[in-house]
């Protein structure tokens, strides 16, 4: 479910649409690979990578509404 401060900032800053776009891109292909019964050696290093992708976005989208939400309250 989405937040407002994240549906404000991903009408207004373009760099925070584009991680939140990024995210979701990784998120689907992480879903792609879930669904294989089965995946290879290099299937697995890239789940292992996209989760690390992933966390790595989450966390600068975090930082980056952390920042607004300050700037905001002021």
């Amino acid at each position: 479910m989405a937040s407002p401060v994240r549906e404000e900032l991903i009408a207004r800053s373009d760099e925070f649409r584009r991680l939140a776009t990024e995210h979701q891109q990784y998120q689907q292909r992480l879903e792609n690979l879930i669904q294989k019964r089965y995946l290879s050696e290099d299937e697995k290093l890239e789940e292992v990578r996209l989760k690390k992708l992933k966390l790595r976005l989450k966390d600068e989208m975090e930082r980056i509404a952390m920042q607004y939400q300050r700037g905001n309250v002021a």
